[in-house]
């Protein structure tokens, strides 16, 4: 055998290795994509669940329902060719197609989940945020129009909005029912205090009258009670101080 056969029998042999590994980098790389996208639209459809399952009925709407219904559906059917034995995904995608075509006479079921406590208004505001950030990524996916997206985030702000009124206003009236006025003076104060601190304040016209009343009357009851009443610290106070404190830390998640 000669010296050129030899020579080009090594070389083809060093291709062929080089070959091997590019096709084994290729689909190794295709492989780790695929597990990567499967995991990513698992937490889309997590999340989705999540939301809709859990919001409290007094924010859940049946326009916000279908959303998430058509966001669910839309990344099922995107990991489906990612996850074709998977039964059951196929029987939600069903399901959902279902709950979809009903439009705004979709179900809605979740019942009202008073926010009475600092824990309870926390846990709401997570969701929202994952509501956020569902939409910012279904808008950045496709699976969202731009000007769809815009009109939902401005929605989840609301949401908030609404949030804080609750905890406030439910909050301040406890406080009264038994007979703390320095307390519910406290809570009605923070509710004026971040009203007036919204960008708009105008759809939120009337809560701010009634905290403005309820602020009144609280007064009104702390001149007639025949001793001061000093704001010591109490675990309403810091429930108050922590929620408003974290607001203002997560504040440009929403703008």
């Amino acid at each position: 055998m000669s010296a050129l056969v030899i020579t080009m029998l090594i070389v083809g042999g060093i291709a062929l290795l080089m070959v091997i590994a590019y096709v084994n980098h290729a689909v190794e790389n295709s492989k780790l994509e695929k597990a990567r996208q499967r995991a990513d639209l698992l937490d889309r459809i997590r999340r989705c669940q999540d939301i809709s399952e859990r919001m409290p009925g007094q924010l859940m709407t049946p326009q916000l329902k279908l959303l998430l219904s058509q966001l669910q559906l839309q990344v099922s059917e995107r990991l489906l060719p990612l996850d074709k034995q998977n039964a059951t995904l196929q029987r939600d995608i069903d399901t959902l197609k279902a709950q979809v075509a009903q439009g705004e006479s979709i179900a809605v079921k979740n019942p009202p989940q008073p926010i009475a406590n600092e824990a309870k208004a926390k846990d709401v505001r997570f969701l929202l945020e994952n509501l956020h950030a569902l939409i910012t990524g279904s808008v950045q996916g496709g699976l969202l129009p731009a000007n769809d997206g815009k009109h939902w985030l401005k929605q989840v702000r609301q949401m908030l909005v609404l949030v804080h009124i609750e905890f406030f206003s439910t909050l301040g009236q406890a406080a009264m029912q038994q007979n703390q006025p320095g307390q519910a003076r406290l809570a009605f104060e923070r509710g004026v205090q971040y009203l007036r601190k919204q960008p708009d304040p105008t759809p939120y016209q009337t809560q701010f009258k009634r905290f403005e009343e309820q602020l009144a009357r609280a007064n009104a009851m702390l001149l007639n009670n025949s001793a001061p009443i000093a704001e010591e610290p109490s675990q309403l106070t810091e429930g108050l101080k922590g929620l408003e404190d974290d607001d203002w830390k997560k504040k440009n998640i929403y703008d």
